[in-house]
């Protein structure tokens, strides 16, 4: 199969310019070795696990592959150092963020040789990172199953790529060859993907939540602010359409009892979530009733993604599940992405070809 080498697998050493997006308590060790044996670039969720799980799943995922991977990581969670320094003692080749970290600790990050890839959603962010000293920048339009905000990727990659000198990697809406030719035509390094690896084989989502995926058509999604306070895409369900038309202090007495949960789970101190929750509130200038929901979220992802109750759980969606209509394995999805994309390029390529060629008998 033939090669697509660009600066992104350059910069990190893989063989194919597709990425794992670090999706919460979906991106473990199982899906983002078989990424990374099958030459792309999976990436660890650290936001949902405890220092020591994510210390565990880095171990696991250096077991199971010798190839490159990452971990993303909430800038402004209270053990942010730590887990930094986690990764540097453990060799992890990528950090990834869903905030701007700090300036300082990308210097210590890229001091140390890992590579800084933040993902953003503006174009004034991805200048900020690059010049704070980000190597890479991972853009998400609309059609992304994270915070994103309205604007679709076909608009908001061109505005980024103009913006920025480093590696733009297209994410939201991507999930085969040929989103895979458009988005290196536009001028990305490659593209990153969160549902549709979340619909493989090596996902440890239930197999019921998956088919609940596959079942769903492109105007099954819906952009929530009930879920955690800020945009969020997931499948539209009966619990969301619930929380949807929810009064104020209804959808705040559940987050309540959710951050409640997740306390116990994580084993984190109230303490310790008020100061994230202070943090969030100034990084992302959120009202209390806000900072209250965003630490609802994770269970509301645990019960469907992990316990598969999706009567009691949301299932976080980019807009492409509605177009996905199997469960490969990481191998065979990016073999093809790959091969269809080549296929797709020589044949723009043959179009060029084509018309410069000199007519016959001449």
């Amino acid at each position: 199969m033939s090669a697509l080498r660009t600066p992104l697998t350059e910069l990190v050493g893989i063989e194919h310019p597709i990425v794992q997006t670090g999706m919460g308590w979906v991106a473990g060790p199982s899906l983002v070795s078989a990424t990374a044996e099958a030459g792309g670039l999976g990436i660890l969720a650290s936001a949902t696990m405890t220092f020591a799980e994510l210390e565990a799943a880095i171990t696991k995922t250096k077991a199971h592959t010798d190839k490159p991977f990452g971990v993303n990581i909430r800038a402004d969670a209270t053990d942010a150092p730590e887990r930094i320094d986690l990764l540097i003692r453990e060799k992890v080749a990528v950090a990834s963020f869903a905030l701007a970290p700090k300036q300082e600790l990308i210097a210590k990050l890229k001091d140390a040789g890992v590579v800084v890839i933040p993902s953003i959603g503006a174009a004034k962010h991805a200048v900020k990172v690059a010049s704070w000293g980000a190597d890479a920048v991972i853009v998400q339009g609309g059609e992304g199953g994270g915070h994103t905000g309205p604007v679709a990727t076909t608009l908001l990659l061109p505005s980024v790529l103009d913006a920025v000198d480093i590696p733009v990697v297209a994410a939201g809406g991507f999930f085969d060859g040929r989103g895979l030719a458009a988005a290196l035509a536009y001028g990305a390094a490659g593209v990153a993907m969160g549902t549709r690896f979340l619909l493989t084989k090596e996902s440890t989502v239930p197999e019921a939540v998956k088919q609940e995926y596959l079942k769903r058509q492109l105007q099954d999604t819906v952009v929530s602010l009930k879920v955690d306070g800020m945009p969020h895409r997931v499948l539209n369900t009966e619990l969301v359409d619930r929380l949807e038309h929810s009064g104020r202090w209804r959808g705040l007495a559940a987050a309540v009892s959710n951050a409640a949960k997740f306390k116990g789970m994580t084993g984190m101190k109230w303490s310790a979530m008020v100061r994230d929750g202070l943090a969030m509130r100034k990084a992302k200038d959120l009202s209390w009733s806000q900072v209250v929901m965003a630490a609802n979220t994770p269970m509301l992802l645990r019960a469907g993604l992990v316990e598969g109750n999706t009567q009691a759980g949301v299932l976080a969606a980019g807009q492409v599940t509605g177009i996905i209509d199997d469960l490969p394995t990481c191998k065979e999805l990016i073999d093809r992405i790959v091969a269809d994309a080549v296929a797709r390029i020589d044949s723009i390529a043959a179009l060029t070809a084509d018309h410069n060629a000199a007519p016959n008998g001449s």
